[in-house]
């Protein structure tokens, strides 16, 4: 994903905290919540938050610089920052980045080190950071972007400053989606009625599926975030797996996410591969680069 945040607003409460913890920036933040442009967004507004002598007044030559990222002081390390060089290992971009953070920013405020989506960075990148983190730079911050902290190391969680941005609105969610939600749900505790649903052509097409995904995604967060006692039937159900079966639900989904983004892979296996990962005895590789077929759809 390449982070832009283009046209995507912050939670004032958010922006508050953000102006607060401005007065002694933590040297990592993670951004947790919301949905991925909303904490790009957010981390944007961090990094202006910083540097601006307004604290992100939104208008100045900095905070347009942030919003265009042409910042001096600004480094987004995303899917595009390793793309720029396939040749080029992912390790060696992250550790040409280490003399750059033992150096002390450009400007009068702080160099912002943004990862999106850091619960997908390599178990090597992620030791890299924590080794940097272990080593405070001057000058420097670094944030994580994630849905959810507990996807990210511990380790990494207990050295950041963690905020959390609004949730997203599971109960929102559109009657469509939540029906097939309550099935699979079905299909876990019964292992009946699912292959019905998917074997029908044209009955979960990719939109579908995407709204299916970003539901079980709001969900699991709820679950997560407040176990049996959270507001809707699903989340209650999810959490019933424990915190071994939400993280195991949490990978599914995430490997679901890359399979979906392939144009190539038809949307009912993915749905398949969703459902039966997470049926007692099935233990799915993790984490998965794109869902397989089951047995009866070969």
């Amino acid at each position: 994903m390449n982070a832009t945040g283009d046209g995507v607003g912050v939670d004032g409460q958010v922006l508050a905290r953000m102006r607060t913890l401005s007065a002694r920036p933590p040297q990592s933040l993670v951004l947790e919540g919301g949905t991925a442009p909303e904490r790009v967004a957010a981390a944007l507004a961090w990094a202006r938050t910083v540097n601006c002598g307004q604290k992100g007044c939104g208008t100045c030559g900095v905070c347009r610089q942030i919003e265009e990222h042409v910042f001096r002081d600004l480094i987004v390390v995303d899917k595009a920052f390793f793309e720029e060089d396939p040749k080029t290992p992912n390790t060696d971009k992250i550790r040409a980045l280490l003399p750059v953070w033992g150096q002390p920013p450009h400007g009068e405020g702080s160099r912002v080190t943004i990862f999106v989506e850091a619960q997908d960075l390599h178990p090597a990148i992620a030791n890299l950071l924590l080794k940097t983190l272990e080593e405070p730079r001057p000058g420097n911050v670094f944030v994580l972007l994630a849905p959810q902290r507990e996807r990210l190391l511990q380790t990494l969680v207990s050295r950041s400053f963690v905020l959390t941005l609004p949730w997203p609105q599971a109960g929102q969610a559109e009657p469509d989606a939540q029906d097939w939600v309550r099935a699979m749900l079905h299909f876990w505790d019964t292992g009946q009625g699912w292959f019905e649903r998917t074997g029908n052509k044209g009955a979960a097409d990719r939109p579908l599926a995407l709204r299916i995904l970003a539901l079980c995604q709001a969900e699991l967060a709820q679950a997560l975030m407040l176990g049996a006692s959270a507001p809707t039937a699903i989340a209650k159900r999810l959490a019933k797996l424990g915190p071994a079966g939400l993280r195991r639900f949490d990978l599914v989904l995430a490997a679901a996410q890359d399979a979906l983004n392939q144009p190539t892979v038809m949307p009912a296996l993915v749905l398949d591969w969703m459902a039966t990962s997470m049926m007692p005895g099935v233990i799915p590789a993790a984490p998965v680069p794109r869902p397989k077929a089951p047995a009866h759809r070969a």
